[in-house]
């Protein structure tokens, strides 16, 4: 039973393993849709979402079966949680992602916006896209996200930059317009947001430090 129990485990491992590279892709896609206003692009944004949604509730109902089955107790029993808690992370970031390539579907063949609100979206989706592939290392290898730069300060540099584009924009656009292109950097920064929880998971995997009560840093303050 144990041995079934530490395949199991290490099968639900390699599934986040590969939802993370799905999730990533999906990142990347979306720069890509926001870049050339490519609907090809948007398509794909919207397939790898469904594939992720897919092996979320596959991913669930592996973890669900665990705890009835086996009933685990300590790391066992954390490692089927957190397994169950990241794949919802990356559902979300999934559908995020999907939002943002609705956006682009609906404005095609036009840009979402001016090309320098666009810039700053691409940056936006590429440092989520960066972020979602650190949080698979963190997931294969179960440690904490590594990286030189907390996320914070960087996403809040480019939500002031999108805020400042966003005011200095040609008023000819209407206020929905700029609600719109707004929401996309909500959806992008919220990306982001979702590996920074998969990295508390990660560590609460490993520490027993629930989530909630791990320090976190400080909020970058935006004006």
């Amino acid at each position: 039973m144990r041995t079934q129990f530490t395949h199991e485990l290490i099968a639900l491992t390699n599934d986040l393993t590969l939802m993370c590279r799905i999730a990533h892709d999906a990142g990347e896609r979306v720069v890509d849709a926001l870049v050339d206003a490519d609907l090809r692009a948007t398509y794909e944004v919207f397939a790898l979402d469904e594939q992720l949604q897919k092996m979320f509730g596959a991913c669930e109902a592996r973890g669900v079966v665990l705890l009835a089955l086996q009933a685990p107790v300590a790391r066992d029993l954390r490692h089927v949680v957190t397994a169950i808690q990241i794949a919802s992370e990356l559902s979300r970031i999934g559908t995020l992602s999907s939002r943002v390539a609705d956006q682009i579907y609906r404005n095609h063949p036009r840009h979402v916006g001016p090309q320098p609100i666009v810039d700053v979206l691409a940056e936006m989706g590429r440092l989520a896209a960066h972020r979602t592939t650190l949080a698979g290392s963190a997931v294969a290898t179960g440690s904490d996200i590594v990286d030189l730069e907390p996320a914070a300060k960087p996403m809040a540099a480019l939500q002031r930059r999108l805020r400042a584009e966003l005011t200095a924009a040609d008023p000819a656009h209407s206020t929905d317009t700029a609600i719109d292109l707004a929401m996309l950097g909500d959806h992008l920064r919220r990306c982001v947001e979702h590996t920074d929880h998969i990295d508390r998971l990660i560590r609460f995997l490993d520490t027993g430090v629930p989530p909630t009560a791990q320090e976190r840093e400080e909020p970058v303050r935006e004006d």
